[in-house]
Order: structure tokens, then sequence, then C-alpha cells
């Protein structure tokens, strides 16, 4: 653990509160919504928003590129749509005066810190996984040469759950390249009203710049400087594992509700982002409340309903409600 970490998590802690108040200039609440996708962003993971149009999805993140001093490109998925649209692609280019001609890879809108993928269920498989290599590798390959993407590198991208006519959705295996799946929901009476008045009013607001590409890759070592107990470890393996229908400890309402659960991957984004939720709040200590307190966003596209919870009205959403009470607290030896 670094000496400087007690000093680190105090600047993260101010740089949260600077942030959510900046944002909060131009978008009306969603506060917990801002607070998974910084989460996400200091443990280095993406994001993916689902909510019905209107909710500010795209201008939370074009907010959110402002403020933190970034490159921001927006890329709107259509059917139509090409893996090199997002990558990128070779041309040939004649030299002046003479018949030489070489390829010269022209870099496409993945290249940047910040990417929102706008409605990514728009766009074939095809092109979808163009998108999930370049988050996977943080790399994209062309012509036989590897481009590295800029880092930070982070891809928020945005699905409509509503309107499912011409669109293609994310295949499990995709879906859990996202760290969170955040959910936007419908804004308060008085939030609304906040909403009709700025918007329907002359007003501009230009967002401060507070923080930069560089010191958000600081604040990422600082995060995984952060020591998590074996207690805390423990509890996020206990709770993915009970997702798991084919486990013998498994409860029952998982075994009949579920097809399959989640793998290692979710354990290692619960433990990520429970360090980065306690470094936004300025602590040292990891506990098993934060863990529980981002469950839901690192769980529910992680597990799959079977035919009978569709038959009984029950969503991923109850299923892990239930397992957050069922799944106990480990002793302090993590057994």
């Amino acid at each position: 653990m670094s000496e400087n970490l007690p000093e680190n998590l105090k600047k993260i802690a101010e740089a949260h509160q600077a942030i959510k108040a900046e944002i909060g200039n131009v978008i009306v609440g969603q506060k917990d919504v801002i607070d998974q996708v910084l989460i996400a962003i200091l443990a280095r993971g993406h994001c993916l928003l689902l909510g019905v149009p209107g909710l500010a999805k795209t201008l939370l993140v074009s907010c959110l590129g402002e403020v933190l001093d970034l490159g921001f490109n927006r890329v709107q998925f259509t059917p139509d749509l090409m893996p090199s649209d997002i990558t990128g692609t070779e041309i040939l280019d004649e030299e002046q005066g003479s018949i030489r001609r070489t390829l010269r890879f022209v870099k496409g809108p993945v290249f940047t810190n910040l990417l929102l993928a706008d409605e990514i269920n728009r766009t074939p498989p095809k092109t979808q996984a163009a998108l999930l290599e370049a988050m996977q590798e943080n790399m994209v390959t062309t012509g036989g040469k590897t481009f590295e993407l800029p880092q930070p590198f982070f891809v928020l991208a945005t699905q409509n759950p509503i309107e499912q006519e011409g669109t293609y959705p994310l295949p499990e295996a995709q879906l859990d390249r996202f760290m969170f799946l955040v959910r936007m929901d419908y804004p308060k009476r008085d939030e609304e009203i906040q909403v009709l008045r700025q918007t329907t009013a002359n007003r501009e607001v230009e967002l401060k710049r507070l923080i930069t590409g560089p010191e958000i890759i600081e604040l990422q070592h600082c995060v995984r400087d952060i020591p998590v107990s074996e207690h805390v470890l423990a509890y996020c393996i206990d709770l993915v594992r009970n997702t798991r229908p084919g486990e013998p400890e498994s409860p029952d309402f998982v075994k009949d509700n579920l097809t399959f659960g989640a793998g290692p991957r979710a354990g290692q984004y619960l433990v990520l982002a429970a360090k980065a939720w306690a470094a936004l709040e300025g602590r040292i200590n990891v506990s098993c409340a934060d863990v529980r307190r981002n469950a839901l966003a690192v769980l529910t596209h992680r597990i799959a309903c079977n035919f009978h919870a569709a038959g009984e009205g029950i969503d991923a959403k109850q299923i892990i409600d239930r397992l957050i009470k069922y799944v106990p607290e480990p002793d302090s030896d993590g057994v």
C-alpha cells in the first residue's frame, strides 16, 4: 500500500463532490447514475446505460467528457454501420509526382478517451464485436499492425429497453464485457419541474474542466492500492457462486429461476466497484456494504432467467435483491 494513499483518497473524495456539483449544473437528479459511472471510470470499467428516450443519457456522457477534460467521441449506432466505421480504415495514398502508392491507416472514433456508443443494440453483431474487442484489448489490429488506444479509455453505451424492433440485443458474452448495467429511471416530480424550467429558457452553462486524463490514471492506481480483507473477498465470491444454479449451495429460488449464473469476472468487478466507492467517499476500508451497494449493477446482466421465471413474472433484479438478503457475511477469517 502506498504511503500517500490516505492523502490521495482525500483528493478523490473532493474531486467526486466537485464533479457531481459541476454536472449538476446541467443534469437534474440522476446522482446515483453519476456515482456509478464514476465508479466504473476509477475501476477501469465500461458502462451500459439502460433507459427510455429523453432521460439525458447522451447529455450526461457529454458533460462527463467536458468535466473530466477528456477526448470525447460519439457514435450513433445504426444497422448499416460497419466495423471500420468504429475502428478506422486503410486508404491508398499516392505520392505527389510519383507512381508509388502506400496504405495509410485512418483512425476511427474509437481512438479517444471517452466513447459514447449511442443505441449500441441498433447495429449488427459484427460491428458490436469490433467495438467490444477494442474495449477488452485496448487496441485495434488492422493490416497486420497494432494500434494502441489512448489512455484512459472508457466506453459508455446506451440502450433503449422499450423499442426492440429492428435491434440486435447484445449476446451474454458481450454483455459480460461491461462492468455495470446502469438503469436510468424517470426523474422525480420536483426534478422534472426543474428540467422544464431549465430547458425552456435561454440558459447557457459552461462546464469547468476539473481533472485531466493523466490524473485519472493516477487515481485508478490509487483505487487498486486499497487493501481488501479476506472477509470482503469471501463475501464477493459467495454472492457470485450463489447465482449459479449448478452449485450445490445455491438457494432454491436460483435453481428454479436461472439458466446460468455469473462468471469470475463478476467477482473481480464486485471487488473493484467496492474499492472505487470507498475511494469516492475518501475511505481506506472496504466493507461488505460497499459490495452490496454495487451488486445489482454488476450482477443483473450476468445472469439469465429461465421460462419458469418469465412465467412467474420474476426478473433478474428480483433475483439479485433476494440473493443479497440470502447470502450472509462471512466471519472475520472469510469462512
